[in-house]
């Protein structure tokens, strides 16, 4: 409670209540910090994102925008007051339709439309589009969330979908097992559980791009400040003051020694009560900054005078990979037609709604760290090193993750927090701001790539060449795995016998370049089928048919050399899209007959992608048990950051055990409890953990049938204290209670492996860099206003071969998401240093900016695959730029060579092509 507050009484969910706080306080923080409703979120504490989004008297308002003394004698309903002792019909449709992924914006979303539903109880898309407009996704794409709300009368508040019976799990569509907890604002993010005695951290950042620095009388301005108990700096430091996504490119220092590399990075912590911290003036800290030379391009970072940021690399080159087949240069020489193009990505951010917050504590000896994360190990691996600690003696409890696609695999605040904790003994919370996080965390990397491919008279590829240079700012993070991955990639999925790319992570004084979904690959792709339409123009063949004659076939060799024995599936991807083709083309040419200014087009691309890491060990492990008391345990360590492994993992696990997915209770990932599922990221959990749980079903029932004698066609089942084995007529009836456990309770245990069977690329990038590769083509359908230069999108059709669905409607919410996430790419998005470092300025897809998507899921199963399943977060992005370069081009016959194609890029084009004529 704030000693100088006022009383202020107002109504939450039908109830008074009375907090004595300052009344400029935000009602957000009142309702987080003083009252707990944590189902309130903070995305942005500027309006901007709409997660905070509450009822005040029956209207949706911003909490982060309303001052405390504002709703004095007025009515507030959260999240949590939409439910009466059962779900209400929304939150039971938002379940049923898939509409909640992640799950960090959904209670805003759900009153909101709680709010419309009071006054149009079955609104037209339209309807919902308005009312949603300012409640931000970076999950779904939206599309489920409308169905969710215009269907919500269908509904009421009981959950018709019922989890699979025994055997049936694999390919159905139930209720997501975490579900609930995120449409009752129950499910607990990294900045929901803050104990209340836990010091506040502020981290003071650089402003500069470059600059060396130094403190002054740190402990006289900690003296001054009431409130303050510690402030921290690198010399406060106990052990290695670097981390990295790859350890042995580590070099990004916790907290900057002397001398800071980029706008964001971090100098200083400082340890305060809470108390203390809203009067705080970080201006004042006593830190001097002398700004030095710096390098935004990667052609600044390599010029003559360039300063090197690390004085081991030379030219400021962090790493390189190639990927050579035949004779690129002479099949180019040779070829009937040839196309060369060069293009250009900016920098993204990944925009995820909740900002990187959690807290730490001491557990005896032990620091454990709860917070939003991708890859609990990787976090305890790096806040151990820096923090000079045992790995035995450093715990990472990840939090729900409102989002990450890459970006919070890399450590960001658990040294930081961990640090704190250490050295004063007492809990410590760090929550980012919204500016911090865009400043601080790591972007897709800007790309300036070249490309030629050349054609026979047939129309078949006989050779490409690719070179990509790509900005990966001042520390590793993932860029050497860029680097590597897009020259397997760059071809795309076509048979291309002569082939030489390319790729380069230049360091720069940028943002720090890392993993967003897809390492790469998207950029490269954009640069190829943007290509690819114009030879099959050249050659005066359909963009699809051009396509397919050239796609990968089973018993086909890649770029690397590696011979796909079964499982590709592009074939039958585009295949899937001829009709919508046709339909589309069609639809185009009539319209376009009709209109002189707007101009419809239609655009197509294809991609694959290799589930997993390149050509190195990436193994996940899964373990599970059974009880005496009858109950059946997997401990799952994939990290569900919205895309439904806690979900997916379980029904492989519970089809391959033969018992009811219901019988499945879940521990989720915690470095103490859960075996290391490897980090979500790369397209793996379902392939690779996947895999791994379905191997210790498999050993855990060998176990139990072995134990009953009886032959593996058995069935299994469950009750309390005990297992029932039936085969034929026969039933044993196992008393559970009466075997001896292990150390952990169970009597049945169960504990495997799986890592992916790959090996390393030669000097050439030959090999077999990947296990599976998943594989999907898009349909761009839009309309482009030529004297405005404004983009709007009509449909996209979407065709990925996932292999098998495990859950069909997860598969929908995954190619929705990223169908939404490569329009923002193709679009809008650009992330400039100093300008875009907000929700605001930094645009990403709106409700009203996601056309209709139709998916279609193909299932070409690959055998290493857990029921023949691939992966497919990564792929589903992939083609949606492209798809909508080329439908722009089909539009105005011009291409614009730059992303995000805002209406002043495609408008400069059109009136370039028209200066020419």
């Amino acid at each position: 409670m704030n000693v100088h507050g006022h009383a202020i009484t107002f109504e939450v969910n039908g109830a008074p209540a009375t907090v004595s706080v300052h009344p400029v306080t935000r009602l957000s923080s009142v309702l987080r910090d003083e009252l707990r409703l944590t189902g309130t979120k903070v995305g942005c504490d500027a309006g901007d994102c709409g997660a905070c989004t509450v009822l005040l008297d029956g209207e949706p308002a911003c909490a982060c925008l309303l001052p405390v003394a504002s709703i004095e004698g007025r009515s507030v309903q959260t999240v949590e007051g939409l439910a009466n002792g059962r779900l209400s019909a929304l939150q039971a449709s938002f379940l049923e339709h898939g509409a909640a992924q992640c799950g960090i914006c959904t209670p805003g979303l759900l009153v909101t439309a709680t709010a419309l539903l009071e006054r149009c109880p079955r609104p037209s898309e339209a309807e919902v589009k308005d009312a949603l407009g300012g409640v931000l996704c970076r999950c779904t794409g939206y599309r489920k969330i409308i169905t969710a709300v215009a269907e919500a009368w269908k509904h009421d508040g009981d959950l018709a979908s019922k989890l699979p019976e025994t055997g049936k799990a694999v390919g159905a569509s139930p209720v997501r097992l975490d579900g609930v907890p995120k449409v009752t604002g129950e499910e607990k993010f990294g900045a929901d559980s803050f104990p209340v005695d836990a010091l506040s951290v502020l981290v003071l950042r650089s402003p500069h791009h470059r600059a060396r620095f130094s403190f002054g009388d740190v402990e006289e301005w900690r003296r001054g400040n009431p409130g303050v108990v510690a402030v921290f700096t690198a010399a406060d430091i106990p052990g290695r003051n670097r981390f990295g996504a790859i350890p042995s490119f580590a070099d990004q220092p916790a907290l900057a020694e002397g001398m800071v590399r980029f706008r964001g990075e971090a100098v200083a912590l400082i340890a305060a009560e809470r108390i203390a911290v809203p009067t705080l003036d970080m201006a004042t800290f006593p830190v001097t900054w002398t700004e030095q030379p710096h390098a935004l391009l990667p052609r600044e970072a390599q010029g003559p005078d360039a300063v090197l940021l690390h004085a081991h690399r030379p030219g400021n080159l962090l790493a390189s990979g190639i990927v050579e087949h035949g004779d690129a240069d002479r099949a180019l020489r040779d070829a009937a037609h040839v196309v060369s193009g060069a293009f250009e990505t900016s920098c993204v951010e990944h925009a995820y709604i909740e900002p990187e917050a959690g807290f730490a504590r001491m557990d005896g000896d032990t620091l454990v760290v709860s917070a939003c994360t991708q890859a609990p190990h990787m976090d305890r691996e790096d806040t151990a090193l820096v923090l000079g600690l045992p790995l035995e003696k450093v715990r990472i409890v990840p939090t729900a993750t409102g989002g990450g696609f890459g970006s919070k695999i890399d450590v960001s605040l658990q040294p930081l927090i961990g640090l704190v904790a250490l050295k004063t003994g007492r809990p410590a919370a760090l929550a980012y701001t919204r500016m911090e996080s865009m400043t601080s965390t790591t972007k897709r990397h800007p790309a300036a790539m070249q490309a030629t491919i050349g054609a026979d008279v047939d129309g078949s590829i006989v050779g490409m060449v690719f070179d990509g240079e790509f900005n990966t700012g001042p520390y590793a993070s993932f860029g050497p795995t860029v680097a590597n991955r897009v020259p397997v990639h760059a071809s795309g999925p076509y048979r291309t016998p002569n082939y030489s790319a390319k790729g380069r992570a230049i360091h720069t004084n940028g943002p720090n370049g890392g993993a967003f979904r897809g390492f790469g690959v998207p950029q490269a792709t954009i640069m190829q089928e943007t290509l690819y339409d114009e030879l099959a123009a050249k050659l005066g063949m359909d963009r699809l048919e051009f396509r397919l004659k050239n796609a990968l076939r089973d018993g086909d060799a890649t770029v690397t050399g590696q011979k796909l024995e079964s499982g590709v599936g592009i074939v039958a991807c585009l295949e899937a899209l001829r009709p919508h083709w046709s339909r589309a083309l069609a639809d185009a040419e009539a319209f376009n007959a009709m209109h002189a200014n707007f101009k419809r087009g239609i655009g197509v691309a294809s991609c694959w992608y290799g589930c997993g890491n390149t050509s190195i060990a990436n193994p996940s492990t899964i373990k599970a048990g059974i009880t005496g008391d009858g109950h059946v345990v997997l401990h799952q360590g994939a990290v569900d950051i919205g895309q439904g492994a806690n979900t997916v993992i379980a029904q492989i696990f519970a089809d391959t055990l033969g018992v009811p997915l219901a019988d499945i209770s879940l521990v989720g990932a915690d470095t103490a409890v859960t075996p290391d599922a490897g980090k979500t990221s790369a397209s793996r959990q379902t392939y690779i953990s996947g895999k791994a749980a379905e191997k210790a079903a498999r050993a855990l029932r060998e176990q139990i049938l072995r134990f009953a004698n009886v032959s593996p066609g058995a069935s299994l089942s469950f009750e309390a204290g005990a297992a029932v084995v039936r085969e034929g007529e026969a039933a044993r009836r196992i008393d559970l209670a009466r075997l001896k456990a292990n150390g952990e309770g169970y009597v049945f245990s169960a504990r495997e492996s799986y890592d992916p069977p790959t090996e390393a690329l030669d000097e050439k990038g030959q090999g077999k860099p990947y296990a599976v590769y998943g594989y999907g083509a898009q349909i761009a359908e839009l309309e482009v206003d030529r004297k405005l230069g404004t983009v709007k999108l009509i449909k996209i059709t979407a065709a990925h071969d996932v292999g098998r669905a495990i859950n069909p409607l997860l598969v929908e919410g995954q190619i929705e998401g990223g169908i939404a996430q490569g329009i923002g790419l193709a679009l809008m998005e650009e992330y400039i240093t100093g300008r875009t470092e907000n929700l605001h300025d930094y645009l990403i897809p709106t409700i009203g900016d996601v056309p209709e998507i139709e998916s279609i899921i193909i299932e070409v199963p690959d055998p290493e695959g857990p029921f023949g399943a691939k992966g497919l977060g990564e792929h589903v992005l992939i083609p949606t730029a492209p798809a909508i370069l080329n439908a722009i081009r089909h539009a105005t016959g011009v291409l614009v060579t730059k992303v995000p194609a805002t209406p002043t890029r495609v408008l400069e084009a059109v009136r370039a092509r028209e200066a020419i004529r």
